[in-house]
């Protein structure tokens, strides 16, 4: 499990990137270099970490699923995800 505090720290990220988005995207299109750079470090949406939506987990995070490969294993093996056979693994 993710500490609390990395969780709400992404949460106020998520919050900064959604809006400064819109000032972001305008500030690109002008070419203006310097008013990027006065916007906060964390309204960049590259400064986002995707994580599990179940336990937090930063890394072995997929992607198509919004977990990580560990819950995708437990789920995958109690045949919660359709479509997805257990092999040997």
């Amino acid at each position: 499990m993710a500490k609390e505090s990395m969780k709400a720290r992404e949460v106020k990220r998520a919050a900064l990137v959604e809006k400064y988005a819109e000032k972001r995207a305008k500030l690109k299109a002008e070419g203006d270099s310097v008013g990027l750079q006065k916007l906060p470090k964390n309204s960049s949406r590259i400064r986002m970490h995707n994580r599990c939506k179940l336990t937090g987990r930063p890394k072995g995070y997929m992607r198509q699923f919004g977990i990580s490969r560990i819950n995708f294993r437990e789920m995958a093996s109690y045949g919660l995800i359709p479509g997805v056979k257990k092999a040997s693994w």
